[in-house]
C-alpha cells in the first residue's frame, strides 16, 4: 500500500510504502510524479519511505515497472531521500547515488534512518 506522508504545493513529493508494493501502487506513484512534472516543474524531489515496506508482499512486476519508469524520467528526477530501518538499504543507497548523480543534474540521493525523517523532509523541500 501506498500513500502520501505529507503533500506539497512545490516541486517534492513524500511517500510511504506500507506492507507490500503492488502494480497499482506503482500506478499511482507514477501519477502523482506526472502530476508534479505537468504542473511545470523541471525535477520532482522525492521521499521514499520504506521501513515499514514487506517484500514477501510485494510484486516483482511493480518494481520492475518502477525501474522502467524511473529509468525514462531520470531527468526530471531530483534528491531523493530514502528513509528506512536497513543496514542493507543503507549500504545500497551510496553505490545507488553513485550513478544516479552522474546521470541526473548534480542532484543526489541520501539514506536517512526512520528517526531522521524530518532532516529527509527537510533535505528534499530546501532544494527547490
Amino acid at each position: 500500500m501506498l500513500e502520501q506522508l505529507k503533500t506539497f504545493s512545490d516541486n517534492s513529493l513524500a511517500i510511504e510504502v506500507i506492507d507490500g508494493f503492488s502494480e497499482t501502487d506503482e500506478s499511482l506513484c507514477q501519477k502523482w510524479f506526472n502530476e508534479k512534472t505537468d504542473q511545470g516543474h523541471s525535477h520532482v524531489n522525492m521521499l521514499i519511505k520504506l521501513d515499514e515496506i514487506k517484500l514477501s508482499k510485494s510484486s516483482t512486476k511493480a518494481f520492475f515497472e518502477d525501474t522502467v519508469f524511473t529509468l525514462r524520467h531520470l531527468k526530471s528526477m531530483g534528491n531523493l531521500a530514502i528513509v528506512g530501518h536497513s543496514n542493507i538499504l543503507k549500504a545500497l543507497v551510496p553505490i545507488d547515488n553513485f550513478f544516479f548523480t552522474r546521470m541526473s543534474n548534480g542532484f543526489e540521493e541520501r539514506y536517512f534512518d526512520k528517526s531522521q525523517l524530518n532532516k529527509a523532509l527537510q533535505f528534499i523541500t530546501e532544494s527547490n
